[in-house]
């Protein structure tokens, strides 16, 4: 009788941050593509002015304790955890939070940077993110390339035109990642992802050095569109400006002077013309890069391995792949059409392969945790659910914008060595899968659970709230009789697809807990197992 239910949960699962089971039966009722413009209309919950709000209120209160204005630092990337974690707690836009996740982790910056000092740059970022999650992709593309935190992150913020005679040559960096990471990776592809090979069968590059080369002068004379209003030294901005003093929430703007007006030739094909406008240059160029065939398999594969599978078929990515370039109506790279076509997919709604070992994908740790908290319910000491997160890049190798790298916290095509590679399947996240980060796991759910603690932030009680728990009332009332409380736990959790074992562990283990207040125990001590089970952390 509750298949329904468990479908619905399985679909929310992969469109959301973890739905509870007033949210799965809405999705029931309405169903699947309702439900998805449903999210279409919904406000858009934009992280930079709760940024904004929260550490308004954290100053204020510093100063009402009397601390020095000159030694108060931020915000920083403390304060954007603080932001993205209530926001995801709170919000009714959870598709677009889910698909502007999955995006952060194509279109990478980080704060293992020098970023991690400004959370208005981290917010002002991410907010693009969101802002085209349901957009044009090819829009998305162009407000990276000329956001500031990326110019700062690759380096073409303040990339000069070449001037031999001072052995100044432009950055390569962001000319290298749009290609290949932000749009047509390293070789041609088919619609269904697979390589294009040459006659001698060869994969097929995409681009060269020289190509980069070519590239990087179109990204060139970009500079700080705005000043920070303590500048005292100039009341307007200008190239070569930092990001200290920079505004770091606006575009960049095109200084014509550092422009490089050579003609330039992309990937052997578009000719752009000389001494045309900086700005031309660059739109010309994302234009030609989000137009390559190339651009919907390969985005279009990711997409599906951050919402659903690691190990797509080709014919799934080959629809998903049609549908970017053209939602039916002529239109190229609407996110709208993408995700839909991924969401909808026979390959990820039917429930025919779920024994496939070949299907599903390991839930990476930022979702094992929203998962429960959404699903089960939390709260806070105080009025706010502030996470300071840093914890988990330290435990669990991943957080939202920290990836080590611009190559995101694990690559599309990781496989970890055993039977998966043996059987020609990636696994991406277990890129941080290791011994460390599954005990750490471990011993988290411990802590939300039997701990009682879910997170905490790093704010006394005069600032902010310090602790966030699960609140299992609801549970509790369940757990008198286990089998019942095991149920709602399969549907909310594991969509239905805790196998006998595991419930024979967590029955067994609650008919003999010697604990007084068993009830309580007992509740928290079944969550835990199933938190901790293959089942819930393998995500079919």
């Amino acid at each position: 009788l509750d298949a329904k239910r468990m479908e619905a949960s399985r679909f929310l699962a992969q469109a959301t941050f973890g739905s509870g089971m007033d949210e799965i039966e809405d999705a029931r009722a309405i169903g699947f593509e309702p439900w998805i413009d449903k999210q279409f209309n919904a406000p858009t919950g934009f992280l930079s002015p709760l940024m904004d709000s929260i550490w308004t209120d954290i100053y204020q209160k510093l100063i009402d304790l009397g601390e020095d204005p000159e030694e108060i630092f931020g915000p920083y990337a403390l304060h954007f955890n603080y932001a993205w974690w209530q926001t995801i707690m709170t919000t009714e836009d959870q598709l677009r939070q889910r698909m502007a996740y999955a995006l952060s982790q194509i279109l990478v910056i980080s704060m293992n940077s020098d970023l991690r000092d400004y959370a208005e740059a981290l917010t002002f970022y991410y907010d693009i993110l969101l802002e085209h999650a349901f957009g044009n992709y090819r829009d998305l593309m162009m407000d990276v390339s000329l956001s500031i935190p990326m110019g700062f992150y690759l380096s073409h913020l303040n990339n000069p035109r070449e001037i031999p005679e001072e052995q100044i040559h432009p950055d390569e960096n962001y000319a290298r990642e749009i290609m290949q990471l932000f749009s047509i990776g390293l070789y041609e592809l088919n619609l269904d992802g697979s390589l294009r090979l040459d006659s001698l069968g060869q994969a097929i590059p995409t681009y060269d050095n020289e190509d980069i080369k070519e590239l990087a002068k179109v990204f060139t004379g970009l500079g700080p569109g705005g000043i920070q209003p303590w500048v005292w030294w100039t009341d307007q901005p200008y190239f070569g400006l930092d990001i200290y003093a920079a505004q770091r929430n606006v575009p960049m703007t095109m200084y014509e002077e550092w422009h490089d007006k050579r003609q330039k030739v992309i990937l052997k094909d578009l000719v752009i013309p000389p001494n045309q406008p900086g700005m031309h240059d660059i739109e010309m160029a994302v234009d030609y890069l989000f137009n390559h065939p190339n651009v919907g398999p390969f985005i279009g594969r990711q997409l599906i391995q951050r919402l659903v599978k690691s190990n797509p078929g080709p014919a799934y990515i080959a629809r998903v792949a049609a549908a970017f370039n053209d939602n039916g109506q002529g239109v190229r790279g609407d996110m709208k059409a993408v995700i839909k076509a991924i969401l909808l997919d026979e390959e990820a709604r039917s429930c025919t392969d779920l024994m496939d070992p070949g299907n599903g994908r390991l839930r990476e740790p930022i979702l094992r945790i929203t998962h429960p908290a959404r699903a089960i319910g939390i709260s806070g000491s105080g009025e706010n659910t502030w996470n300071a997160g840093f914890d988990y890049i330290n435990w669990l190798r991943q957080h939202p914008l920290a990836s080590p790298t611009v190559f995101n916290f694990y690559t599309p095509d990781h496989t970890p060595v055993g039977d998966m590679s043996a059987s020609g399947l990636v696994g991406p996240e277990y890129k941080i899968h290791d011994s460390g980060t599954s005990m750490n796991y471990i011993n988290l759910a411990n802590l939300w659970t039997l701990y009682d603690v879910m997170w905490w932030n790093w704010e006394d009680e005069d600032t902010g709230n310090s602790l966030t728990r699960l609140t299992t009332e609801n549970l509790e009332a369940m757990a008198v009789r286990p089998e019942l409380l095991i149920n709602y736990l399969d549907i909310v959790l594991t969509h239905g697809q805790l196998t006998d074992e595991t419930r024979q562990i967590i029955r067994d283990m609650a008919a003999g807990l010697p604990w007084s207040n068993v009830v309580w125990h007992r509740t928290r001590a079944m969550l835990y197992l199933h938190l901790i089970s293959p089942d819930y952390t393998i995500m079919k």
